[in-house]
């Protein structure tokens, strides 16, 4: 359709300001709608847990990360189906403005902004992508926006005492579950409180505890997430709940490091299930727990992912225009599947996949876009970097190092066009930059060596408790985050757990069959041999004994059919996102 043409037959301009309030109309609707099933799933995800129901947690869990994408297919259909010219650009301008004067007072309106980007992008050509059709930059304020229920609620300890505050806190979740016991509990949490609180405590003006009204649900723990204020001093705090085997509540811990909690709210791990009527004001409410958290992060791990990528994609652009270093190659060794790159200035990686792949990897660009599909969906467990994905993502040429964007467009050119002085990335995944495991080991001292390889060998541990096998166990194909963590980054291979076949390496016949160099016995395509493990992954004998001595049952197939074993029979491994010696003593007896 020819630039200029609009939603059908030019109607005069009455009707064509009504049919542009009425598009507008159907995608807040469209939101509108997205919006209810978002907090569905949370009221769904408080029933699981209440039920103790963790596989319906799970599902839910997955069911609403997939949501989005649904819902905006819906809404694109609807509006092809009504106005079958509205591909084209005219009314766009006009389609925009009638949208935010429908966000004047809504409640989700950074969410409605980034869901018409989304309805719009599927509409139109690439080549209007700009602010003038698109919410580049946000028009509605998130200020001050009040829900019918407050955001979070507030309590006196200088009036009624900690112990007391911190019971009314539990009573006012209103969980309909049993108590195992709640005063032995809540005297734990007051003891943890003791050790962080100066000595003597000097009461300020204003002492409060501030905690956030709805829990945060994930895998099998609400989570109760707040903040102590007494002056000018500011203890954020996170208390799990959990169920024991008769279904009855008990309190597992309370989280009061920046680091702890900073772990807690690992983009590793699956999104959280919130019920939000402002999620803007949880959002800041959190940014006064972890500064240094972007608000992309945070939404993101509120389980509002499309919120999240719109602003990290403008907060790299903000970057970009604010430096002028250049993207490079990224560290480490150079994959088979992806060419990875980054901006030495912002702390992130770009990762493509190449047209081709070299033997031995027998796999497809469809295969691999699976494989980080699996990944968003699953449960990351704290030891799976999450991604950003991005379509049509449009770079200045200047910014790409030479050396780059030559093997950029030698080994992904189908991933690539040039549009005049930009550079356009057809697909695109984004990953927070870690220390390639390797290159972290290299130089490292003993202390170091042996923590980074204790890591390695529980991120093994706690994947395959999630029924998760890497496939690639090399350790170029796992990183090390800011927080020291090992984590793992590369999903080609990946695969679940329970459809491997863990083998012994079977003995050799006779002295030829020893000596040849390619096994004479068959192996299967999904055969893994856990013998072979420290001879491929350790060539430096002192980083296999290391290993061997901390994890050396992973280096044969019992422990690996042993945890398939669990699997089946529904077993699963409880993995909390914080050290075990961190629960309270009665949680373990």
């Amino acid at each position: 359709m020819p630039a200029g043409e609009s939603l059908g037959p030019m109607p005069p301009p009455d009707d064509r300001s009504q049919a542009s309030q009425d598009v507008a109309r159907a995608i807040i609707a469209g939101f509108d709608r997205r919006y209810r099933a978002f907090r569905a799933a949370s009221a769904h995800a408080r029933l699981s847990f209440e039920q103790g129901d963790w596989a319906g947690l799970r599902e839910v869990s997955r069911q609403s990360t997939d949501a989005y994408d649904r819902q905006v297919r819906q809404t694109v259909e609807e509006i092809r189906e009504r106005w079958p010219g509205v591909h084209a650009e005219a009314d766009w301008p006009a389609i925009k403005v009638a949208t935010i004067a429908l966000l004047m007072n809504h409640q989700q309106p950074e969410l409605a902004e980034t869901f018409f980007n989304s309805v719009t992008a599927r509409l139109l050509d690439r080549r209007y992508f700009h602010n003038e059709y698109l919410f580049w930059r946000p028009a509605v304020s998130t200020e001050n926006i009040e829900g019918l229920q407050p955001t979070w609620r507030t309590y006196l300890p200088a009036t009624h005492g900690l112990r007391a505050c911190l019971k009314q806190m539990v009573v006012d979740l209103q969980l309909v579950s049993d108590w195992e016991d709640l005063e032995r509990d809540l005297a734990a949490v007051v003891r943890a409180f003791l050790t962080v609180l100066p000595h003597p405590l000097e009461v300020q003006q204003g002492l409060q505890v501030q905690v956030l009204s709805s829990l945060f649900f994930r895998n099998r723990s609400a989570t109760l997430v707040g903040q102590v204020l007494n002056g000018p001093d500011q203890i954020p705090f996170a208390v799990p709940i959990r169920k024991n085997s008769k279904n009855e509540l008990y309190l597992d811990t309370v989280l009061l490091e920046r680091a702890e909690l900073g772990t807690l709210f690992s983009l590793a791990r699956s999104y959280f299930l919130v019920d939000m009527e402002v999620p803007s004001a949880f959002v800041g409410f959190l940014r006064a727990i972890f500064p240094e958290k972007p608000p992309a992060e945070l939404y993101t791990a509120l389980g509002l992912h499309k919120q999240g990528k719109t602003l990290f994609y403008r907060q790299l652009f903000e970057h970009l225009r604010h430096s002028a270093d250049q993207f490079v190659v990224a560290p480490g060794v150079r994959g088979m599947v992806m060419l990875v790159f980054t901006l030495p200035s912002f702390p992130y990686v770009f990762k493509l996949i190449r047209d081709h792949f070299e033997p031995p990897k027998d796999t497809d660009r469809a295969k691999v876009m699976e494989q980080y599909r699996f990944v968003k969906l699953h449960d990351r467990v704290g030891r799976m970097a999450d991604t950003l994905e991005y379509s049509d993502v449009a770079f200045p040429i200047s910014r790409f190092a030479p050396a780059l964007l030559e093997e950029l467009e030698q080994k992904a050119s189908a991933l690539l066009e040039r549009d005049g002085d930009r550079l356009v990335i057809k697909h695109l995944y984004i990953e927070r930059r870690m220390t390639p495991l390797d290159v972290a080991l290299h130089g490292a001292g003993p202390e170091k060596t042996k923590a980074l390889l204790f890591e390695y060998g529980q991120a093994l541990r706690e994947l395959a408790s999630a029924n998760v096998f890497p496939g690639d166990l090399l350790l170029k194909n796992f990183g090390v985050t800011r927080f020291g963590r090992v984590v793992f980054y590369d999903y080609d291979e990946i695969s679940p757990l329970d459809e491997c076949t863990f083998r012994f390496i079977p003995m050799p016949k006779d002295d030829e069959d020893a000596w040849r160099a390619e096994p004479s016995f068959f192996v299967g395509p999904n055969d893994i041999f856990p013998e072979e493990f420290p001879r491929f992954l350790f060539p430096d004998e002192r980083l296999k004994a290391h290993f061997l001595a901390m994890h050396g049952d992973l280096c044969t197939p019992v422990f690996w059919r042993k945890k398939q074993e669990q699997l089946r029979a529904g077993l699963e491994d409880d993995v909390v996102p914080y050290l075990e010696s961190r629960r309270f003593p009665h949680v373990h007896g």
